[in-house]
Parts: structure tokens; sequence; C-alpha cells
């Protein structure tokens, strides 16, 4: 099977290496970041063009969900599966009158940062059971967690994982404001975060909430609230309130 991933970025990336890693050949990667592309395509040994888009059974669109479905549009073979990488768009938003698919990876992708992909849980929609196999069969190559899901499922998943992750990565960003302001180093809180994170392998998410709002301490609340201003001054109130109404204090 020829197999075209379009993108350039984090998630492109991680997918083509993934897929070489785990010795399934990429006919191309294909993007308008010429730059990335060449990176990519000198580490993996990857063939990469900016103009011109090879022909292939499946192509993999990994691009921003602003972008999928103009990109979807260069893609004019009708007898080819195409599918999307996004959490958040139904399998229709692709354009063309090719057969279309979802397969959606849960977690977050820096380029810098290696990643286990077998530990990865990837999502997989079709629109017959014959696709459904080809993308089965090709993500559990990549990795142990291959699930089928819905469009409506698939919406709360990402959901769920912007509350896990990317609200929870600004916070860090946030708390690093703090301490960078006062001169104090960050990685003095790495193994509290460590430890928050590890807590919820084995304690359920609420049963392990700890700190001043879940014990209704209005002295420390008061103070913090001193300390603070601006955004996170009101960061700071929402998420007390939100921890406090969880807990009906």
């Amino acid at each position: 099977m020829q197999i075209v991933i379009i993108g350039s970025g984090n998630v492109a990336y991680h997918m083509a290496k993934a897929f070489v890693q785990n010795n399934i050949a990429l006919a191309q990667i294909f993007g308008r970041n010429a730059q990335e592309l060449n990176k990519i395509s000198e580490e993996l040994n990857i063939p990469n063009s900016t103009k011109i888009l090879v022909d292939a059974d499946l192509y993999i669109i990994c691009v921003s969900d602003n972008s999928v479905e103009d990109v979807s549009k260069l893609i004019t073979n009708k007898n080819v599966l195409v599918a999307h990488t996004s959490g958040s768009l139904p399998k229709e938003i692709l354009a063309g009158e090719y057969r279309k698919a979802s397969l959606y990876p849960l977690q977050t992708f820096s380029k810098s940062k290696e990643l286990d992909y077998l530990t990865i849980p990837f999502f997989i929609e079709t629109e017959n059971e014959s696709d459904k196999k080809i993308l089965f069969e090709i993500a559990s190559k990549i990795s142990k967690n291959v699930m089928e899901s819905t469009y409506e499922k698939r919406k709360y998943i990402h959901l769920t994982a912007v509350f896990a992750c990317n609200f929870v990565n600004h916070l860090f960003s946030r708390a690093k404001e703090i301490s960078d302001s006062q001169e104090i180093p960050f990685d003095y809180f790495l193994p509290l975060i460590d430890e928050t994170v590890q807590k919820i392998h084995e304690i359920e998410p609420k049963s392990a909430q700890t700190g001043p709002a879940v014990r209704n301490d209005k002295r420390i609340l008061e103070l913090h609230e001193q300390l603070l201003k601006d955004e996170s001054l009101e960061i700071y109130k929402t998420m007390n309130h939100s921890i406090q109404k969880m807990y009906e204090l």
C-alpha cells in the first residue's frame, strides 16, 4: 500500500516517525513548509515535496483543523482512502469524492519530545468495514491501543484531552511565571508535578484533590489572592470556585 502523510508540523512528524520505526513504508511526506519537510525527510529518509502530491492508496492529513478542508481538496483521485487526524472534526469535512476516515491519535505532540507510540490510543472512524480493517491493521503496527469511535464520542474525547492536557499545561506556564517573578527555580516544583500526575494512576482525581480550596482555608485563599493580579488572579479565583463547588464547600 502506498501511503502519503500531508503536513510538516508536530503531528505529521510523529506520525511519519512512528510509521518508519515500525517498518511501514511512506511514499512521501507533502506540505507547504519546505524547511520543516526537509528536516523530516533527512531524519526519516522519506521523499518530500511542496508541489507534487504523488499517487497513493492512503493519504493521512496531519494539519491544523482550519486547514483540513482546503488541504483535502488537493486529493482528486476518487479511488483512494483519506483520513484526517483531528479530534474535533467529522470525517465529512474532507472535501473530495474519495473514501473518508479519521485516524485520531490521543496525545500531545512536540517534535523535540520522544514518545512511546505503542502506548498512544488511536481512534478510528471509517465509512465501511474494509477501510476500518485497513486502518486497524496499520495503526495496530504502531500502537497497542487502537479503537473504533464515532464522531460524537470523539468530540468528547478531544474535549476531555483539552482539560487534561492543554489547560493543565497552561497552569504550568502560569506557575512558572510566578516562580520566575520571585527568582524561584521551577525545577523545585517538578517532583510535585510528577507526583500529582503519578497519583491519578492509582487514585481517582476527585479523591486525590488537596490544597486550600478543598480544605476551605479562607486565610490562605485570601493571602494568595493578595499576591496575584490580572489573569492569574482570575484563574486562581475560578479554579478555587470550581473546586469548592465540586466538593460543595
